[in-house]
This record gives C-alpha cells, sequence and structure tokens, in this order.
C-alpha cells in the first residue's frame, strides 16, 4: 500500500503522539460546543419540521462528540480539561448561508479529526474519533439535502 506523505513533514503527521492529541482533542471540544449552539440557531430558523429534525439530529450528535472528546481527554490526562475555548457566535446571513456554512464547517471538522485519529495512542480512541469523523460526513451529507432544498 502506498501512502501519500508530504515531503515538508515526512511521517511526523502520522505519528501517535498523545500531546499533540490533547491539544487538538482541547480545540476540538470547543468547536463541537460552538457547533451545538450554531445548529440550535439553525432549529429555530429552519422553514419546515422535516429541517428542524435532521438539524436537531446534528446538532444532539455534536453534543455526544463534545462528550466523547472529553472522555479521550480524561483517559489521556487523567483530568478533565478547566476550560473551553469558545468563539463569539455570529448569526448567517439568512438560513441557505447558515446552512452553506454548516457543510463546510463539517467538512473541515473532518480534516481536525482526522489529525486526532491518527495522533491518539489506542485503538478504542481512533474507533471513537473514526465514529465522530464519520457522523461528522454524515452531517455534511445532510447539510447538503437540506440546502439543495432551499435552492
Amino acid at each position: 500500500m502506498y501512502m501519500y506523505v508530504n515531503q515538508s513533514q515526512g511521517f511526523a503527521n502520522y505519528q501517535t503522539n498523545p500531546q499533540i492529541a490533547v491539544m487538538l482533542i482541547k480545540e476540538a471540544m470547543g468547536d463541537e460546543k460552538n457547533d451545538a449552539m450554531f445548529y440550535q440557531y439553525l432549529i429555530s430558523h429552519a422553514p419546515d419540521e422535516e429541517d428542524r429534525r435532521v438539524i436537531q439530529s446534528v446538532r444532539n450528535d455534536e453534543l455526544k462528540h463534545h462528550n466523547m472528546f472529553k472522555t479521550i481527554y480524561y483517559h489521556l490526562t487523567g483530568h478533565y480539561p478547566t476550560t473551553e475555548e469558545h468563539s463569539s457566535f455570529t448569526p448567517p446571513r439568512n438560513y441557505p448561508d447558515g446552512l452553506r456554512r454548516a457543510i463546510f464547517g463539517e467538512s473541515g471538522a473532518v480534516e481536525l479529526y482526522r489529525r486526532i485519529w491518527f495522533a491518539v495512542p489506542t485503538e478504542i480512541y481512533k474507533n471513537m474519533v473514526f465514529e465522530i469523523m464519520t457522523d461528522e460526513q454524515k452531517h455534511a451529507a445532510r447539510y447538503n439535502y437540506l440546502y439543495a432544498k432551499t435552492r
């Protein structure tokens, strides 16, 4: 099997590194919490019950992911994170703009979570992160569906 390797970083991106994992997980936890708040906003602006149900499901997954990352963080460090970074919430211009933002947000999350997957040290953590990554991909697909409905 051949693997693409970024020549400037060699295999560093693919090595287990619990310290990097902890740093990235802390970032991810803040992102998941912010996403949940953003999706709550979308729920309140959804045009119909189907959209609300889809977004509620995604929001609930984001809260689940936050707790999963919190568990991994605890097992890697022996303590729960003391603070979580939150960016200020900026509402989208309109509902379709919010959906577009959600699509790109979910796709971007997969990039971060892939880095976490490489960094976490054991199979159980990798499995947890894999579940989160595949949920994010599922979310992007669902947001694509909702966005297409607005066109």
